[in-house]
Formats: structure tokens, sequence, C-alpha cells
């Protein structure tokens, strides 16, 4: 059975542990349809087990391993270890008042994963963004909501960007559309001040920047921004999460994100390099 990886959040281990399921009862030859009527289910009910999109039983996963013929007690312990684990509310959670649902398993994955490479056309990436500049984004997508519940966005964007600096961390690969920079979000003070982050931010080993200019013309990523998460856990598959107006996609067929991954391919051999893209970040600034 897998052990969790050291920094694994709540959301990989559990699609971890479903994972495993799956090919426990794949392997024993028993339906969805069989393991859920054990467990007083349903075959959807196993159906999102497996997948991870639910929280678990410590029962009704310890009936499952019987089922599936699972009987050494360390092998059963293992997994009901890692239910445990994947129970735990992440650090998230206490945000859940000001967090849309659809959000919440990307926050989790991007807890978990040792890479992270987006794309992004409209705004600087969130967690390459100053207080200021967040708070200006929050507030021009928030209409009709409090003083109090922004800057408790706002808070939580700025705690997303810790794990960029804890050791350990996940390696972040961003491209960035030049319409993204030099679109006045807060003002001309904002910007540059963001435009100095971003130039500060590129010293930091773990970080990438690259910029997409308005020079290259038409590009493969014309649909729009994405990113691409990959896991410590090689049983965990890259996950590609496409954000869109109240909800989000997330992709993690393989012909899915080997299509991503090749479209971000793209985006960085045509975009700026680190040189470049600080020369690039000076003339933008100097220009608000």
């Amino acid at each position: 059975m897998t052990q969790n990886q050291p920094g694994s959040g709540p959301t990989a281990l559990r699609i971890l542990l479903g994972s495993q399921l799956r090919r426990l009862r794949e392997a024993k030859g028993v339906t969805r349809e069989e393991a859920g009527h054990l467990i007083r289910g349903s075959e959807s009910k196993i159906s999102r087990m497996e997948l991870g999109r639910v929280g678990f039983k410590e029962r009704d996963v310890a009936d499952l391993l019987t089922l599936y013929g699972v009987t050494d007690a360390e092998a059963r312990a293992a997994v009901l270890d890692l239910v445990t684990k994947a129970n735990e509310p992440g650090w998230w959670h206490r945000f859940n008042d000001v967090l849309p649902t659809w959000f919440q398993a990307y926050v989790g994955l991007e807890e978990a994963a040792e890479r992270i490479r987006t794309y992004e056309v409209q705004f600087v990436p969130g967690l390459l963004q100053t207080k200021e500049y967040a708070r200006a984004v929050v507030t021009a997508g928030a209409a009709g909501v409090g003083p109090d519940e922004i800057a408790r966005r706002v808070d939580l964007r700025l705690e997303r960007q810790r794990i960029l600096d804890r050791p350990g961390g996940p390696i972040f690969w961003a491209v960035i559309d030049e319409a993204a920079l030099r679109r006045p979000i807060g003002g001309a003070e904002v910007m540059r001040a963001q435009l100095e982050h971003l130039a500060d931010l590129m010293r930091q080993p773990n970080i990438t920047i690259q910029i997409m200019p308005f020079s290259f013309g038409g590009h493969s990523a014309e649909g729009g921004a994405f990113s691409i998460l990959r896991f410590p856990d090689r049983e965990l598959p890259d996950v590609v999460y496409v954000e869109q107006l109240a909800s989000a996609l997330y992709l993690d067929k393989r012909e899915d994100v080997d299509r991503y991954t090749e479209v971000m391919e793209r985006l960085c051999a045509v975009s700026t390099t680190p040189d470049e893209t600080a020369a690039l970040l000076r003339t933008i600034a100097e220009e608000f």
C-alpha cells in the first residue's frame, strides 16, 4: 500500500486512497454496484469515492477491504491510516465562508503539488500577486461584496502564497500574457509595485516567470488560462485545472493532460527568456 508523502494535503490523499480502492476492486473482479451494496450505498457513491471526491468513513473502507480480500493487518492499517489523514481538514477550511466549493479542490491540490505550471491571460497568477494588486482584483470581481469579505478573500490568496516559501515547496513556472502585465489593475502605483514584485520573485530558485509577448502574435493557448499540477506520489495523475466564471474543470485523463502539456511546452518555447522577462518587466513598469 502506498504511504502518503510528506506535505501531501487531504485532497491529494483522497484521490490516492480512491485510486487504491479502485485497483483493489478491479483486481478482485467486484463491480461498483456490488461494492456499493456492501456499504449500504450506490454505484455512484463508489464512483465518487474512487475519484476522491467525497470523504471516507472508516467503517466503509474496512468493509471494502474485506470484500476485496485484504486481510493482512499491516496492509489494512496502512489504508485506514490514510483514511484518517485524508479526512483531516486543510488550513483553507477556515475560509469556507468565502471559498467557492468548486475552488476548494484546487487549493487542496495546489497545497500538495510538487510542480505547478500555469498560463495566465488576464491577471498576474494569484500566487504571485502583491496584497494591493490582489485587493484590486478581488474588488473588481466582487460587486456588492462588503469590505470584510473582500479582506478575507485577499487573506486567503496571501495564505496560499506561503507554499512557495516553505521548505520543499513546489516548483512554480508561470507564463503570463503581456496583456495581463499592461492592464492597469489598481492604478499605476499598484502595477509598478506588482511588476517589481515579479522581478524579485524571479530570484527564488523555485520560481520561473516567462512572458508571452505581443510581438509573437497568435499562439497555441488561445483558449485561455490553465494550470497543470504534478504531485510527489507518482500514483497520482497530473491534473489540469481550467477555471470558468462560476465553476472549474479538473482534467486528469492522459489524453487531456498530454494536450495541455504540449501547449504549455510550446508557450515556454516562444515566451521570453529569464533575461528578456526582467527587461520587459522594467520596460512596462517605466510606462506606468
